[in-house]
């Protein structure tokens, strides 16, 4: 199983970065494919992806890819730069440049001369440092601030975004002209939600880690664990399930993790505990009965007939199931045990999508 760790998850224990990203599932196989192919170029890249969904980890495969591997890897996140300090701390700056400027300091850019330099968040910069950034990206050289003197540079830019920026410049937020500078090569990164076969590969991952960081006996996650963790939305992506084992590990009992013991963030309005009746319908017995009672039911109603009730419980099945995966028709399928025509058959049956939604739908 391909897997990727941060070089520092030990100290990033409150941070919202991904410290660790598995590609088992197949939509995070053509990912790394993709990461494969474009790796070796000197292309500038583009990430796309959420918060927690791995886009530094990302950044720092391209990297280890290309045959910079053996140079520096700087990475840095400009949303924690104030406008004031944005241009010194990427181009550096001379001593008695401002006030304050006690000593001569390199910036981010020269650090990593002949490496790679990852800007995360980069839709996050000011409109005037975005012009400063494009130029430096078209002379390949960057002038410290208080100098008049450039130098020469040697590195590739990998950048990252929570936002689509298309968006940004259509609103005249984010420079066009930039973007296509720094779109040569783009990858996006779908939620952890939508690539469920990675769910319980990072699951055991966190678990083993976290059971060897705080010296405990090996533990496991009961099969109702299992199931919990992937109907999960996963608002946080990857760090939220980090921290969601980390805290189970800490509170479960015989070395084993119950749907009890796992905590949510509660952006995606779930409780701090999965509720009594998640519970119930993860239990075999109590699930029949439920089911019974759906059923003893829907046959007292007047317009109960075999042909209705087969229409009816199809209908509920895949309109459920195709929710559930986020409306994408390949999960959808995996789901059920069908193939993909079929799902896309029953979804046009029960007008789930039409004819448009069909054709453009590659998900």
């Amino acid at each position: 199983m391909p897997l990727i760790t941060h070089p520092d998850s030990r100290r990033l224990i409150k941070s919202e970065r991904a410290t660790a990203m598995v590609f088992e599932d197949v939509q995070s196989r053509h990912l790394l494919r993709r990461i494969e192919q474009i790796a070796p170029s000197e292309a500038s890249v583009l990430i796309i992806g959420d918060t927690g969904t791995g886009k530094e980890l990302v950044a720092r495969q391209v990297h280890a890819l290309s045959r910079r591997r053996h140079a520096p890897f700087i990475a840095v996140n400009c949303g924690a730069f104030s406008e004031s300090l944005a241009e010194s701390e990427l181009f550096g700056h001379e001593k008695g440049a401002f006030t304050g400027a006690i000593n001569s300091k390199v910036g981010w850019f020269e650090s990593a001369n002949g490496g790679t330099l990852f800007l995360d968040e980069i839709g996050d910069l000011s409109l005037s440092m975005q012009v400063k950034l494009l130029r430096v990206l078209q002379e390949r050289e960057v002038v410290r601030v208080g100098s008049l003197k450039p130098i020469k540079l040697d590195v590739r830019v990998v950048a990252a975004t929570n936002v689509r920026l298309e968006e940004a410049v259509r609103a005249g937020k984010f420079r066009e002209d930039l973007f296509y500078r720094l779109h040569v090569a783009s990858l996006d990164l779908l939620p952890l939600a939508a690539r469920t076969g990675d769910i319980l590969p990072l699951a055991y991952y966190f678990l083993s880690d976290y059971t060897q960081r705080l010296n405990y006996p090996h533990a496991t996650i009961s099969p109702r664990a299992e199931q919990v963790l992937l109907r999960h939305t996963w608002p946080g992506n990857i760090r939220e399930l980090e921290n969601a084992i980390h805290h189970a590990l800490l509170v479960c009992k015989n070395h084993q993790i119950e749907p009890e013991d796992l905590r949510f963030s509660s952006l995606s309005g779930s409780t701090q505990k999965i509720s009594t009746l998640d519970n119930q319908f993860l239990t075999g017995n109590d699930y029949k009965k439920t089911l019974e009672q759906v059923l003893l039911k829907y046959f007292e109603s007047p317009t109960n007939s075999t042909q209705v009730l087969d229409h009816d419980l199809e209908e509920v099945v895949i309109r459920t199931a195709y929710e559930y995966c986020h409306r994408n028709q390949i999960q959808t399928a995996k789901l059920l045990g069908v193939s993909r025509n079929v799902v896309r058959a029953r979804l046009l049956k029960h007008q789930l999508i039409g004819e448009s939604i069909k054709r453009c739908a590659n998900y």
